[in-house]
């Protein structure tokens, strides 16, 4: 059984509009800034980043579409750099530095840990397929 479950419709579908939305609230909610104000902003700023993201991707819940979903994955990848700096680069300090990781943690997890391969393990190996004899 593999542990890699995240396919693109669970990403589109349960990731990708809920997780900007908390990104845009939860700063607030979490009373972030106490060590820089930057650290409320860069939370909101990247939420709306990933509303426009989720958004223009071509996966099922995109509304343009323009978007390579592979590419929305780097993207991804590139926010999980940020917030693994953006402690040490803005001097965040206890709550502001530890949201920041955590949530560096939780983007590795869904986009390289737990992230499904897009095309079935039948498709990529060959079986499943007809030969031609």
């Amino acid at each position: 059984m593999s542990f890699r479950f995240v396919t693109k419709s669970i990403h589109a579908c349960l990731i990708d509009y809920p997780v900007a939305i908390v990104l845009i609230a939860e700063p607030f909610v979490l009373n972030l800034g106490q060590s820089r104000p930057v650290a409320t902003e860069l939370s909101v700023v990247v939420g709306v980043a990933a509303l426009l993201l989720a958004a223009l991707t071509d996966h099922p819940t995109g509304v343009v579409r323009v978007i390579p979903y592979w590419l929305h994955l780097w993207v991804d990848r590139a926010v999980r750099l940020v917030f693994v700096i953006a402690p040490f680069a803005f001097k965040f300090t206890g709550l502001d530095a530890w949201y920041y990781w955590v949530l560096a943690a939780a983007v590795l997890l869904t986009t390289s840990v737990f992230n499904a391969p897009e095309d079935p393990v039948a498709a990529r190996s060959g079986l499943g397929g007809r030969t031609v004899a």
